[in-house]
């Protein structure tokens, strides 16, 4: 379907009971598992904007519940008539990086007017995707993140901060994933996944350093499982966030626990400080941006209050990096049992 053909779409279900779901990303990792856990509910009627509908791999064609809309958020004005008549929005999708003015307009100016056109009288919930990289460590706006981000992560940045001049803004839950990992032979692999078989061929070589700095990692299966969550249980208190990710780690307690998969022992460490770090980055003249000098002595990307599937009682899909390493079909050393 065009999107030149929504004036002539009406609702497949006339039960009272039946959500409409404005949703974008879908073709994208973590939009492939919320998607997925959509499609298990007869209760939504599904509108998926995809500008590559092609690269979406589960298969809704046939299913009457679902229709997809062909276009990008680069131009909104066919979703005019739609977007009032939605229940439920989830915007997941977003510009990663090119023209510093193409991921200013899609993950600013498209993504507010996208929720500026929702009917507050009748819009439950928006769900909108940003990134924890623009949060400090107690999960408030990091200025740098502002100052001296990437184009992506200012303008996620920016997006966070005009959220308040929204008529739905009592209606919006902004989710800030962490690390993710995801994919499967169904769903396409998230940037990180793609390249955790390479980084573990290293693992012989980091288990002797030791590095301060802490992270949060969340499977695709994970986040989805949140959102379906709250895509069931709106806000009664208004606008409210949550970080997305499992409790954090440090980087050493990382390796420790890769090198015990992998049965790798760890005879001695030696401290990377950044001291050692400046040293080399002036040694090999490495050209560094601002936004990764800052990550270099900011470190420890952790955060306050970040959920996971546990947080609502809800079973985890991967909880530890060994579970991590499991699901993406990397596999460890058999450990024996003790003969007591």
């Amino acid at each position: 379907m065009n999107l030149s053909d929504l004036d002539t779409l009406s609702p497949t279900s006339t039960s009272p009971d039946t959500l409409r779901v404005f949703m974008t990303g879908a073709s994208g990792c973590i939009g492939h598992y919320i998607l997925d856990l959509l499609l298990t509910s007869d209760r939504y009627e599904l509108f998926l904007l995809l500008r590559h509908p092609e690269k979406l791999q589960l298969p809704v064609q046939d299913n009457p519940r679902v229709h997809i809309l062909r276009g990008g958020l680069e131009n909104i004005e066919p979703l005019t008539d739609l977007l009032p008549t939605i229940d439920i929005a989830i915007l997941t999708a977003a510009a990663w990086g090119g023209d510093p003015g193409y991921v200013e307009a899609i993950n600013v100016d498209a993504n507010l007017a996208v929720m500026s056109h929702l009917d507050p009288q009748r819009c439950q919930q928006v769900i909108y995707f940003s990134t924890a990289s623009i949060l400090n460590q107690q999960s408030d706006p990091l200025p740098e993140a502002g100052a001296i981000g990437t184009e992506y992560i200012r303008s996620k940045y920016e997006c966070h901060r005009r959220l308040p001049e929204l008529a739905v803004y009592d209606k919006i839950t902004t989710v800030f994933p962490t690390l993710v990992f995801g994919g499967d032979r169904n769903k396409p692999y998230s940037f990180i996944s793609a390249g955790l078989r390479d980084v573990t061929r290293w693992v012989g070589l980091v288990r002797f350093f030791q590095a301060d700095a802490g992270f949060h990692f969340a499977h695709a299966q994970d986040i989805a499982t949140v959102v379906y969550y709250l895509v069931g249980h709106p806000s009664a208190n208004g606008y409210r966030e949550y970080v997305l990710g499992n409790p954090p780690l440090t980087v050493n307690q990382a390796v420790e626990q890769i090198c015990d998969y992998f049965g790798q022992r760890i005879w001695f460490r030696i401290p990377l400080s950044l001291w050692l770090a400046d040293v080399l980055i002036k040694i090999f003249r490495v050209q560094m941006a601002p936004w990764d000098y800052f990550c270099l002595r900011y470190r420890h990307f952790i955060y306050a209050g970040a959920v996971s599937p546990a947080t609502f009682a809800l079973e985890p899909y991967c909880t530890t990096l060994a579970d991590l390493m499991r699901v993406h079909g990397i596999h460890g050393v058999k450990k024996r049992k003790k003969v007591r």
